[in-house]
Formats: C-alpha cells, sequence, structure tokens
C-alpha cells in the first residue's frame, strides 16, 4: 500500500521565504501548502486536513497570534511558530499560544526540516491509544491508578505532582511553558502566580531523585520551562 505523503501548511509573508522553504520541504517529500496572510492561512486550514503548520508569528491581515489560536481552538495538529527575534517574549507568547516548538529567524531549512521530523513523530505516537502503562528506565507510571514507582518503589506523590508527572511524559521531548503547566496541572481557574509551578517541579525532581543540575527525567528550559525525556539505554 502507497503511503501518502504528509501535508504542510507553511505561513509565510515574504515571498522569498516562502517559495524556497516550501521547494526544500517538497524535496523532503512533503506536501506543502503555502499561505502568504493570516487570512489565506485560515481559509486553507477550512478547506483541508494538515498533519503540521509552519506558521510565521508577524503576519498581515490576519496577525499570527489570532492564527494560531483559532487553530488550536479547532485542533491538535503540530505548530511550529516562526518568530523574527529571538527574545524571550515572542518564544513564550508562541508557546502559550499553543504553538509545539517555535524557530527563531534566519533559521537553516535543513533546521526546520528537522524539527518537523520530530513533531511528525510525536504526533504520530498520540494518535495510538492511549496507554495505561508508560515505562521510562526505572520510572513506571500506571495511568489507570494513578500511581508511579522508581525501581520498584511506590513514589508518595500528591494529586498536582501526579497529574504534573503525566502531562510532561505523555510528550516526551515536547517544552511546556510555565502557564501551560499551570493551565494543565492546576486548572484555568488557578489566580496564583505561574512561578507556582516550578514548586511542585522542585518537590517532583526530590521524590524522583532526580538532580537538576544532571536530570535523569525532567530538564529546565531556562526562559521557558520545561521537558520530559526518556533515559537512554545502554545500546542507544
Amino acid at each position: 500500500m502507497v503511503t501518502e505523503p504528509r501535508r504542510i501548511l507553511f505561513v509565510e509573508d515574504e515571498k522569498t521565504i516562502r517559495e524556497a522553504v516550501s521547494a526544500y520541504l517538497e524535496r523532503e517529500g512533503y506536501w506543502v501548502t503555502s499561505a502568504a496572510d493570516g487570512q489565506e492561512a485560515l481559509e486553507q486550514f477550512a478547506k483541508h486536513r494538515f498533519d503540521l503548520i509552519v506558521l510565521d508569528l508577524m503576519l498581515p491581515k490576519v496577525p499570527g497570534e489570532q492564527v494560531c489560536r483559532v487553530i488550536r481552538d479547532a485542533s491538535d495538529v503540530p505548530i511550529i511558530m516562526l518568530t523574527a527575534k529571538g527574545e524571550l517574549e515572542d518564544r513564550v507568547r508562541g508557546l502559550e499560544l499553543g504553538a509545539d516548538d517555535y524557530l527563531v529567524k534566519p533559521f537553516s531549512p535543513r533546521e526546520l526540516v528537522a524539527r518537523v521530523r520530530a513533531l511528525m513523530r510525536r504526533a504520530k505516537v498520540t494518535e495510538e491509544p492511549q496507554r495505561d502503562r508508560l515505562v521510562f528506565g526505572l520510572l513506571e507510571i500506571d495511568v489507570a491508578g494513578h500511581k508511579a514507582f522508581l525501581d520498584g518503589r511506590e513514589l508518595d506523590l500528591t494529586a498536582s505532582e501526579f497529574k504534573l508527572l503525566l502531562t510532561l511524559s505523555r510528550y516526551p521531548g515536547r517544552v511546556y511553558s510555565r502557564m501551560e503547566l499551570v493551565e494543565k496541572v492546576l486548572g484555568y481557574d488557578f489566580e496564583g502566580y505561574e512561578r507556582t509551578i516550578d514548586s511542585h517541579v522542585k518537590n517532583l525532581r526530590a521524590k524522583l531523585d532526580d538532580d537538576p543540575k544532571d536530570p535523569t527525567f525532567i530538564y529546565t528550559v531556562h526562559g521557558v520551562g520545561y521537558r520530559f525525556e526518556a533515559p537512554k539505554t545502554d545500546d542507544e
């Protein structure tokens, strides 16, 4: 059976970048639909099913932030946000809007392709039925039982700590901003500070015997938030 190529919506107002990157992605075997502004992006999104979206933050007609918000409200399709600046505010804003990754201009087409592949792999995993048990080396998470074990020993986790661990470990490698984790773990109506999540991470790390200076499971992404990584095995 012939597998249909994965479809990408590439939204970029600069014609030279749009054409060059679209051609590069097509050479890598993807089907690419391009859009030059936010309005065209939303029209294309309404017409077609896409496996991934590459979205510039600065767009005419409809801003990239609004495009991202509309798409995220309707779909879980992976989104890579392109930003013209490497400033912290732009990166955090993109992640809080629902983007899965970001890339700062100017960027290498090869790096974009690598990020596209990584998100495609991750999205393929999420399409599979949710597992009742997750295993990462010595760490085992009983999803249905709301329990976690480290080297066979049950961890004494609070409800928030378990939810935090499960949220991070569901998608290894995905970077979560603090605000995302606050919303997913503590709820949208939480009125405290987003830095509250740092205390939960600190407590969870202590129970996982996870040294923040040399982490095994939970990694700090400075200026953004946290990500979970599965420990490498000896044969990797």
